[in-house]
């Protein structure tokens, strides 16, 4: 099931979504109306909607996004950092927080930050949490997961060289583009991910390139904190990251899931 969280006549919903297509294209997309949230049992309405008579919002509200640095070895390689001990097996995972007021929807802008000179795209997986859950055994986490969709970890590139801490870099408004909605029904282990830029590619990479799987991220995180229903963890991304500017228009497609697309602004 694809899950959508919308605006319809200054009401907020979740709903179903019918039909094949991408956001834009309001010929055969439909929402059917959830009673209730998707974190727990609900219905549906049989109440439909075009696509076209509502605004697609950010299909949760997160309490917290998780965010993985450095998940693909070709993505480190790129940044000149490394992610193997001398043995040749992982460093533990570089975890950082994307405030909620980061978050935005599909078709939202992209506020170049005025601090920035140097702004990049991210094209990542998200998970979605659908239950409360700490200390998640590996053969639970299936248990714990919604849904899935497109993320992008917007990144402020010289901010973060230039400053230990990566909040600046990373939380500023805007930088976590999540949609178009959650796909509940997906096997993550091998998808395609892109990323264009004015409809020209600049990363394409396969999930089954991570460097610890999202069962491995999972059960590290929650043994730290607990993750709540609406969660987000961003599980890195492919190789390719580049700048985006004013006017540029940034898409992120991931098999199976959708497309997610933002244009990026001038702030103020």
């Amino acid at each position: 099931m694809r899950i959508a969280r919308f605006s319809i006549d200054g009401n907020v919903a979740f709903g179903a979504v019918e039909g094949d297509g991408a956001p834009g294209d309001d010929s055969t997309l439909v929402l059917d109306i959830i009673k209730g949230i998707p974190f727990a049992d609900f219905e549906l309405s049989g109440t439909k909607v075009p696509m076209s008579k509502v605004r697609l919002l950010p299909p949760v509200l997160p309490n917290k996004v998780v965010a993985i640095g450095r998940n693909y070895a070709e993505h480190a390689a790129e940044l000149g950092n490394a992610i193997f001990d001398d043995q040749g097996r992982p460093d533990a995972p570089i975890t950082f927080f994307k405030p909620s007021t980061s978050v935005v929807g599909p078709g939202d802008p992209i506020t170049y930050p005025s601090f920035s000179q140097d702004l990049h795209h991210e094209a990542e997986l998200a998970v979605v949490i659908g239950r409360m859950c700490r200390e998640v055994p590996k053969e639970r986490v299936k248990d714990v997961i919604l849904g899935y969709t497109c993320a992008n970890d917007v990144t402020a590139r010289d901010v973060q060289q230039r400053e230990k801490q990566w909040a600046r870099a990373k939380g500023f408004d805007s930088a976590c583009p999540l949609g178009p909605w959650i796909e509940t029904d997906l096997d993550p282990s091998d998808l395609t991910i892109q990323c264009t830029v004015n409809g020209e590619q600049r990363q394409l990479g396969r999930t089954s390139d991570m460097v610890r799987s999202i069962e491995d991220l999972i059960v590290h995180i929650s043994e730290a904190m607990t993750l709540l229903p609406g969660d987000v963890i961003l599980t890195g991304t492919p190789a390719g990251v580049g700048p985006l500017n004013v006017g540029d228009e940034v898409a992120v497609t991931i098999e199976g899931i959708g497309t997610l697309t933002n244009k990026v602004i001038k702030r103020g």
